[in-house]
Order: structure tokens, then sequence, then C-alpha cells
């Protein structure tokens, strides 16, 4: 539930290279966009939890079914969630990155939100159920994380590139944890959801640099979906992290 900026030295037309004004021009498209991402995230998420509203029925009851194991899916279920969801992010970003039209760049920033919304159902209708209040502290404690992480990018204006290996290697590492636990059946625990948490703000300072330094200005819809990603797993983690230390 990551995407990775793609650009990692100044390019011809990249941020870094523009003056002020054009600059600030792309700052202001590409958190418009992201902001814009997160109201249609939350938009789609209140109708698929919606109880009686007929998504609920519609998508989020079958979903449940393919990954919940009462419901016939069990662990296989769940990975195969996993794998559509990866396959979906990988297209999302293709478009997202295309150079051939807006329209298609829309259509992949659009098509994450709508697989991040139901991959995100099972937590959050979990969540909803158990643990009133805990989505709207998880959200708030998420834009907290997300907003100093962001002013410590904008004010020091260091380029926090050299992260990717370290980032990818972990983010490797943890993808394997989570399919073991799937497959043998055990919790990854608090300890996992902490970590994550300090793996995805590595993602925020990585991806909030490379939006800053490397994107070309054409390529606002593209850095809004990355950012949207990290922020999306930031919250699912930070979300996990609340409802374990609730229980």
């Amino acid at each position: 539930m990551f995407e990775q900026a793609q650009h990692q030295r100044p390019i011809p037309g990249a941020v870094a290279t523009i003056g002020v004004n054009e600059r600030v021009t792309f700052l202001r498209k590409t958190y418009g966009h992201l902001a814009g991402a997160i109201l249609a995230f939350v938009g789609l998420e209140y109708m698929l939890l919606d109880l009686n509203g007929p998504l609920f029925n519609a998508i989020t009851l079958p979903f449940l079914k393919l990954v919940f194991p009462q419901g016939g899916g069990g662990g296989m279920g769940w990975l195969v969630v996993l794998g559509l969801f990866m396959g979906a992010s990988y297209v999302a970003q293709r478009w997202a990155n295309s150079d051939t039209s807006k329209g298609m760049q829309y259509a992949g920033l659009g098509l994450y939100v709508v697989a991040e919304s139901l991959i995100f159902t099972p937590i959050l209708l979990q969540a909803q159920l158990q643990f009133p209040g805990v989505i709207a502290d998880a959200a708030v404690l998420t834009l907290f994380i997300f907003a100093g992480l962001t002013a410590a990018v904008f004010l020091t204006k260091k380029d926090f590139s050299f992260m990717r290996g370290a980032l990818t290697t972990a983010m490797f590492g943890a993808m394997g944890l989570i399919v073991a636990s799937i497959l043998f059946g055990f919790s990854l625990g608090t300890l996992f959801s902490g970590a994550m948490i300090l793996l995805m703000s590595g993602y925020i300072l990585y991806t909030t640099s490379n939006v800053m330094l490397h994107y070309r200005t054409t390529q606002y819809v593209a850095a809004s979906l990355a950012l949207f990603a990290a922020i999306a797993t930031l919250f699912w983690y930070v979300l996990r992290l609340l409802m374990a230390l609730r229980e």
C-alpha cells in the first residue's frame, strides 16, 4: 500500500530547476489533488461501511466473505486480495505517470483510491463496530505525523532520496512477514505495527522530498498518488496500533 517516487536526480523541468512561482503552483496542485483523493477515500468508505446502504450488500459483504475464514476465503482469500491490490496499484501508478493524457493520469489516481477503499473495509468495519471513536483518533494522529514530517522536509529542504535502498529492503522484509503471517496464521502484534509506522514515516520523508525536488511540474497527479499511498499505509498501521492498545 505504497508507491515509490521514481526520480532520484533532478531532471530537466523538475521542481528543483524551476522558479519559485512555478514551484508554488506545482505544490498547490499536488496537495490540492492529495486533499481530493483523501476526501474521495472518506466518501467511498462512508458508503461501503453504511450497514443500510446499497454498497454494503453489493460490495462490502462479498468482499468480507472472500477475506474472512468464516466466509470461506481464509488466508488464501486475503492473499488473493493483496495480489489484486498490488496489481491495481501497479496499473494505477503507470497511468498516473503517463505523459499521454491528463485523463489517464486522473484514471490512475481514481483507480488507486478505489483499490485502497476496498482493502480498508475489513479493518475499518472492525474498528467501527468494536472500537468506537478509534477511526477518528487514528485519522487525527496520522495527519499530525504527516504534517510534522512534511514540515521537516519543507523547512530543511533536505533531499531524502538516499533512503530509497534502505526503505525498499525494509518493505520487502515487511511484506515477507505479512505473507508468512497469513499463510501460517500468526499475529504480527503491536511491535510490528510500530515498526511499520516508523517505516512509513521514512517513506513520507522520502516521497515528500522527491515531490519537492525531482518530479516534473506536469506530474502533480502522480505526486499526489505517491503521497496518498504513503499516508494511507501510515493510517492503516496507526489504526492497527490503536486498536491493539485498546484491547
